[in-house]
């Protein structure tokens, strides 16, 4: 079984605070093969991707098409219960600094540093991702690099 790779709000090759999150980047993301990770605020039933805080509106239809390939951080409470109620088959998650947070498909988004199992799928924001056999997949900044 091969890894999951996926693009940490779909960074391609290192951080980029200027494109991350953005609906074209993300876009760019899925179309080079990767899964990504995105960052959704809910704000008055608008839809919106920003990691510290909504920048980016979207509309249903963006998380609609691209849904198997997206692994969704909620950022509050509101991206939650919109997501279950309008998404309820998306893959959704809630965390801070948690060792371990389920997420609503039922895989273990890990902590750098932890424990994995084949489950997991373990954050590796380093320059130089690793991979192990124990693992799921890897949310990466540098998902170009991952072999």
């Amino acid at each position: 079984m091969s890894i999951k790779v996926i693009s940490h709000r779909g960074n391609l090759y290192g951080p980029d605070k200027t494109n991350e999150n953005t609906p074209s980047q993300v876009l760019l993301a899925i179309q080079k093969g990767f899964d990504v990770e995105i960052d959704l605020w809910v704000e008055d039933n608008r839809m919106f991707l920003g990691h510290d805080y909504p920048q980016h509106e979207i509309p249903i239809n963006f998380l609609r098409d691209s849904l198997q390939y997206l692994w969704i951080h909620c950022k509050n409470l509101e991206a939650m219960l919109f997501l279950k109620h309008f998404l309820p088959e998306s893959n959704f998650f809630w965390h801070q600094n948690d060792d371990f947070t389920l997420t609503s498909l039922g895989y273990i988004w890990t902590y750098p540093g932890k424990e994995t199992s084949e489950n997991s799928v373990i954050v590796d924001l380093t320059e130089d991702p690793k991979l192990n056999a124990n693992m799921f997949g890897i949310c990466t900044d540098y998902p170009e690099k991952v072999s």
